[in-house]
């Protein structure tokens, strides 16, 4: 049996660590009166002034020091609320933060688990000892989001966590620049009228932004189009819009303070298990992607992050008829000229996707089938694989009698990773005794490990509760697969 030596780091879902977001309750009318959102304001309007500096005075004293710039929080907020009130945008002074205060929330990312980890090396490490450890946060409404952690691995795979910021807060959401065949092959996968978007298309340029869209939009319905033909097209294209968009953050904050919550139509429900790896280019500069599942409240789809510094995010979505189901995940680097990812498309066993452009999976070929009690129900991938000079390093999950979860292993050929040389006839880690109970009892799950020093640090959530991260020699595991 390969040794599983698993460290003392531990991380249960912490409470304290809120952000503050928008609440803007109820875009509905009441018989065609006014929204929620204007009956709040003219309530808190009516307070008097001594009332109104009483309320804020409290609000500030409450919260304060819950948030960074909280003063700041709420400005950005209350612009959203007043966009909704456009007759009202003239408010100022006391009565402008105090609205802010009433159009924000607090929002517990954690506060039903935290679970699924990946790691990283992070940007820019000298030693190469430090991580940047991603986490599924689990909160209100089981609305996933993803968090970090930074820290440092030593000799023999010893763990150490930097302290995380006591704060968190949400990048600014941005338009990216769209792609014009990706964005026209995407809508026409969503059964987009291909009329429609041909000549919309056509009136932008290989790349354009989301201004340049909109003015596109409004001259394609302005013209001798039926209504009821463009009604669903339109939707389809701001639906593709908003789905891809970015996260920015100042980059003053650490790491651990920056949350990825849902902000595009696709993911409005959750952010879910994504899986992080360090990408080497071609000329041997890095790019960090994820691949993760985004979940609208009906449908999942995998969809992409790329970022360069954990600063600014992209989110993108994915096209191809591979680009479906849960866990994608990518390979460090391209094999035969082509990016190279694991897939489970067909929802129980594992392929090889290989595509010549980044966001469009159409080929897949079968390279392993559950075939062994312990994950007899079905598998997939935990995480990107890792590259040795044996062969890429896959670490799988199966799941078996009483729907449990087990970590395996599979070893793949370097050049051609449809061949598998070997697999771990046993599960690698199973959960502990008590690590059974949770959410979802009887699981152990990662979303992706990195090799240091001979070993594979494989941090991993147990049951949809928490967090604990392991080690293994990776020549102790190669030498038990082959």
């Amino acid at each position: 049996m390969v040794t599983v030596t698993r460290s003392d780091v531990e991380l249960l879902p912490d409470l304290s660590r809120v952000v503050a977001k928008p609440f803007l309750p109820g875009e509905t009318t009441f018989a065609g009166g006014p929204t929620r959102v204007e009956l709040i304001a003219d309530r808190v309007l009516k307070l008097s002034d001594a009332e109104a500096a009483a309320a804020l005075e409290r609000t500030v004293d409450s919260f304060g020091g819950r948030h960074r710039d909280l003063k700041s929080i709420w400005e950005r907020n209350i612009q959203a609320a007043l966009a909704l009130m456009p007759d009202r945008r003239d408010i100022g002074g006391t009565q402008r933060a105090l609205l802010g205060a009433y159009f924000t929330q607090e929002y517990a990312p954690q506060a039903a688990a935290v679970c699924n980890p990946s790691m990283v090396p992070f940007p820019g490490s000298d030693d190469g000892t430090g991580f940047v450890l991603s986490l599924r946060s689990i909160g209100e409404g089981h609305i996933s989001s993803v968090e970090f952690r930074t820290g440092h691995v030593g000799a023999g795979g010893e763990i150490q966590l930097d302290e995380p910021s006591p704060y968190l807060q949400t990048g600014l959401r941005r338009p990216p620049t769209y792609e014009n065949k990706v964005f026209h092959d995407k809508l026409l996968a969503l059964n987009a009228d291909p009329e429609l978007v041909a000549s919309l298309m056509a009136d932008l340029g290989d790349q354009f932004s989301y201004d340049e869209l909109e003015s596109a939009l409004e001259a394609l319905t302005r013209g001798e189009v039926s209504e009821a033909a463009a009604f669903e097209t339109v939707r389809i294209i701001n639906w593709l819009a908003a789905s891809n968009y970015e996260l920015v953050f100042s980059g003053d904050e650490p790491v651990s303070e920056r949350l990825l919550h849902p902000a595009g139509p696709a993911d409005s429900r959750g952010i879910e298990d994504a899986r992080f790896v360090r990408f080497t280019e071609d000329d041997g500069s890095h790019v960090y992607y994820a691949t993760y599942t985004a979940y609208d409240g009906f449908t999942i789809i995998p969809q992409l992050i790329e970022t360069r510094d954990f600063i600014r995010f992209r989110f993108a979505t994915l096209d191809g008829a591979c680009a479906s189901n849960k866990g994608m995940a990518l390979f460090p680097r391209r094999i035969g000229g082509l990016y190279t990812a694991l897939g489970r498309h067909d929802v129980e066993n594992l392929h090889i996707l290989q595509t010549d452009r980044l966001r469009v999976w159409d080929h897949a070929e079968l390279v392993y089938q559950p075939h062994q009690g312990w994950e007899a129900v079905q598998m997939g991938n935990c995480g990107s694989p890792i590259e040795t000079e044996e062969g890429w390093l896959v670490l799988t999950h199966g799941v078996g009698a009483m729907r449990t979860y087990a970590l395996g292993a599979l070893l793949l050929d370097l050049d051609h990773p449809t061949r598998v040389i070997g697999h771990l006839e046993y599960p690698l880690l199973e959960a502990a005794p008590d690590e059974r109970d949770g959410y979802v009892p009887n699981v152990v799950y990662s979303c992706g490990g990195m090799a240091y020093d001979g070993q594979l640090v494989i941090p991993y959530g147990f049951s949809d509760r928490a967090v604990h991260i392991a080690t293994v020699s990776i020549a102790e595991l190669v030498e038990a697969m082959v």
